[in-house]
């Protein structure tokens, strides 16, 4: 923060080379203050003497200069008990460290006249040859009406409108390449060359002749806390294309025209993502409780012009940001986000599924930098009674300084190539996304915006107040959903695993655990929200409105079992705590209070792999104890991931020959499964709007005396297989699923001493 703090007072086009001798210098001149420092004591010490006597030269330590720069940066004109303090603390004079002090505020201001000046210098450079520029074009007139050569007398009309059309062609190209100059950060390559000069002079047909060439190169790599667009100083030096495919010079890749619309909406979502990630009070302030952020609308509009139009009759508006550390480099986090595949593998929970419908531009000297393409996503909430937001975007992608990387979208609906009057959009996204930067130890530092707006009509009335407090898609959760990955990373690389609770489960195989749970998660979050596969709505009279029954075919599919899958889910509110609900289904010991295959007995767990610091974040291999289990040759697989936006429990039968091979290291994708479990959130209502019908318990419950307050929104999800092979459905299968929700739904009610 420091470094970024000092790049945003020295101006936009700050070289970071400079930061770095400008530190070393200060280290170097730290110790030689120290020598005036001595002298003067010396000085006042012997100043009765006649003869000169040699000076004591003296260097502060490493500890003491580190000190003293602390408190520099802190307070930089201590006074005189400060001194006497600091002083007492590091074994100097008083005057030692005035003078200390003294001689740094003279080297800061130094550095800063040093740095000014070399902007002046800059700035000097550029009038001169604006000057040059000016003369140039005073020694070749143009004419103001058609941009052409300035020639005296008549001309015809034929000529006249030759000039007039080559004057808008000029403009157009140059709108053009001022936006794909702003989109690359620094002047397109020279096509000019490509040229063959024309044999009439006085019709010069071809473009960017008019003075836009012999700039030198400016480096427009701005710190953070900078408008992108404000680095922009150069002219292009750009000739006229094939009329037949048109395209912007972009380095080693061409941008077609008929793509180059979007490139200005990228550059703008940009812009407004840095501000909204930077800029604090009075941009964003405190709730009235003095919790969560919230976005000052009026100051928003104030400062960012709008992106994509305006907000539709019966939208809501969501904006949340959040900051953290992430144990993750920012390369790797930019690949991750930049591919589609790798991205939804990230956050299975909250993407459905993703794809790149087209590359626009890849990326500057084999980077992602400057990269820039239009995707398709389904973002879900794991319930269904939310609608999934299925969403055309931009993602661009800049480096803003080493180690320092911003990744933005933004919605295309106002684009009128890609608008259709026809298709209903329940969701917007406005400029959202992540600014990051790498930090010692691995670490990187995330900054994430959520903006969007939404219909919140198609939402029921029990998951409105979740989403509008910006738990349910917003920056918090992407931003834990980061950390909780990350997480699990790192757990299983061979450097952080453990041999405690592993029951002798060697590396591949608690690699291979973690896959199938993943893979297994993902699925479940599928069947929830209707996402990845293709999924058909069965309608079915006695189902209620809160409950939603779905039916795919499976084949050919080696991770799962062959023929019609029936997923079943519902949400129910639940008044317990969303930690005090978590710990309860999780608990292995309680789990046949709920789970009719622990065939009434507690369950074992035999293994257990950490995925993070929390507890609650693991993979667990459970066994049913109970007596009449003994010739069972079932396992249950299960995956646990919690944090405050939100728990998920997910879970599978597995039976023990396929579960010894994973754990020898043996392919997860070959293991057959159909996934259950629980998604649970916190139902953020007042407590006037909880349901007036539900029963509290008296002690540690549903009062939220123990394990935190309110009450939770639990959804309950099974999967499974109707018929081996694809059939219709039969009622009794849809009776046998709707029995089962309805059962577990009471157990839980009942064990945990409530109802609603």
């Amino acid at each position: 923060m420091d470094g970024q703090f000092e790049m945003a007072l020295m101006g936009e086009n700050f070289d970071t080379s400079l930061l770095g001798r400008i530190k070393e210098d200060g280290e170097h001149r730290s110790g030689s203050d120290n020598l005036e420092a001595a002298s003067s004591d010396e000085q006042d010490g012997t100043g009765d003497k006649q003869t000169k006597t040699k000076k004591k030269y003296h260097r502060h330590s490493p500890y003491q200069i580190q000190e003293l720069e602390a408190y520099f940066k802190e307070k930089n004109h201590p006074d005189e008990k400060e001194r006497l303090e600091l002083g007492k603390k590091l074994s100097l004079d008083s005057k030692q460290v005035k003078f200390w002090f003294q001689n740094r505020r003279t080297q800061m201001k130094t550095q800063a006249e040093r740095y000014e000046n070399n902007i002046l210098k800059r700035q000097n450079d550029e009038l001169l040859v604006e000057n040059i520029r000016m003369k140039e074009a005073m020694r070749n007139p143009i004419c103001s009406n058609c941009g052409g050569p300035a020639i005296l007398g008549d001309v015809s009309v034929e000529e006249h409108h030759l000039r007039l059309e080559n004057a808008r062609l000029k403009d157009e190209l140059n709108r053009i390449s001022t936006l794909a100059n702003k989109f690359l950060g620094r002047p397109l390559s020279s096509l000019a060359c490509s040229i063959p000069p024309m044999s009439n002079s006085s019709l010069e047909l071809a473009v960017g002749r008019n003075g836009f060439g012999g700039f030198g190169s400016v480096d427009t790599t701005f710190p953070m806390g900078f408008d992108s667009k404000d680095g922009v100083f150069n002219a292009l030096n750009v000739g006229l294309v094939q009329p037949t495919a048109p395209t912007v010079g972009m380095a080693s890749l061409d941008i077609p025209l008929e793509k180059s619309f979007f490139v200005e909406p990228a550059l703008h979502a940009m812009d407004e993502l840095v501000k909204l990630a930077q800029i604090d009070n009075p941009l964003w302030v405190r709730s009235l409780d003095g919790g969560k952020e919230v976005l000052n609308h009026e100051e928003y509009m104030r400062i960012c012009s709008p992106c994509i139009g305006m907000k539709s009759d019966g939208f809501v508006t969501e904006a949340t940001r959040a900051t953290g550390a992430v144990f993750i480099n920012s390369l790797a986090l930019v690949e991750t986000l930049m591919d589609a595949n790798q991205w939804v593998e990230m956050f299975p929970c909250m993407i459905g599924r993703s794809s790149i419908i087209d590359a626009v531009f890849s990326g500057m000297s084999g980077s992602r930098n400057c990269a820039l393409q239009l995707m398709h996503a389904e973002f879900q909430s794991l319930s269904p009674l939310v609608p999934v937001r299925a969403i055309k975007f931009l993602r661009f992608c800049k480096q803003h300084a080493e180690g320092t990387w911003a990744v933005v979208d933004v919605s295309v609906d106002n684009i009128r190539e890609f608008s259709d009057a026809h298709t209903f959009v329940n969701c917007r996204r406005l400029p959202s996304g992540c600014i990051v930067q790498d930090m010692p130890n691995g670490y990187s530092k995330v900054t994430w915006v959520e903006h969007s707006e939404y219909d919140e009509s198609g939402v029921h009335h029990l998951y409105r107040p979740f989403l509008s407090s910006g738990m349910g898609f917003g920056a918090q959760r992407w931003l834990g959903a980061l950390q909780r990955q990350c997480e699990c990373l790192a757990a299983i690389m061979p450097s952080a695993v453990s041999s405690e609770d592993h029951a002798g489960v060697p590396l591949m195989g608690r690699r291979s655990m973690v896959r199938l749970a993943q893979r297994m998660t993902r699925n479940f979050c599928a069947g929830v929200c209707a996402t990845m596969h293709m999924w058909q709505l069965v309608q079915v009279g006695n189902m209620g409105e809160d409950a939603r029954l779905i039916i795919r075919n499976s084949v050919d599919n080696p991770g799962e079992p062959p023929g019609l899958v029936l997923s079943a889910t519902t949400s129910v509110w639940i008044p317990v705590s969303q930690q005090r609900l978590f710990d309860f289904l999780r608990n292995e010991q309680l789990r046949s209070d709920w789970d009719e295959l622990s065939h009434s007995g507690p369950m074992q767990e035999m293994v257990h792999i950490a995925k993070g610091h929390d507890h609650g974040n693991c993979v667990s291999l459970l066994r049913a104890t109970a007596a009449k289990t003994n010739q069972n040759t079932m396992l249950i697989l299960q995956e646990t991931q919690t944090d405050a936006t939100g728990s998920l429990i997910v879970y599978t039968a597995i039976d023990i020959p396929a579960m010894q091979a994973l754990m020898n290291g043996g392919d997860s994708a070959s293991v057959a499964i159909l996934p259950s479990g629980f998604a649970i959130v916190p139902d953020c209502l007042p407590d006037s709007a909880r349901p007036s019908n539900s029963t509290f318990s008296k002690e540690g419950g549903c009062n939220g005396s123990s394990g935190g307050g309110g009450g939770s929104l639990l959804t309950v999800g099974f999967q499974i297989l109707v018929n081996d092979t694809p059939a219709k459905l039969t009622m009794e299968s849809v009776e046998t699923v709707n029995s089962l929700i309805s059962r577990t739904i009471q157990r839980i009610k009942s064990a945990l001493n409530c109802s609603g």
